[in-house]
C-alpha cells in the first residue's frame, strides 16, 4: 500500500460496512465518482483506484458468506 500524505482520506470500516464500496452512501455528490468495491477483508485496508481514499477494517472479522 502506499503512504498516506497529508490529503488521504482514511476512513475505518467494521463488518457492519460489507460489502465495501467507494464512494460511500454519505459521500456528497460533489466526490461521486464510479462505484468500485472494495476487500478490506483480505489485507485489512484498501485504497480507492479514482479517489485514493483508504479504507481500514477495524474490528472482528464477519463469519461465514456476507
Amino acid at each position: 500500500m502506499s503512504t498516506p500524505t497529508d490529503n488521504t482520506r482514511i476512513v475505518a470500516v467494521t463488518a457492519h460496512d460489507l460489502p465495501l464500496a467507494c464512494p460511500r452512501p454519505d459521500s456528497p455528490l460533489w466526490a461521486r465518482h464510479p462505484r468500485v468495491f472494495l476487500d478490506v477483508l483480505k489485507h485489512a485496508e484498501a485504497t480507492c483506484p479514482y479517489c485514493g481514499t483508504q479504507y481500514r477494517f477495524t474490528g472482528e472479522k464477519p463469519k461465514g458468506h456476507h
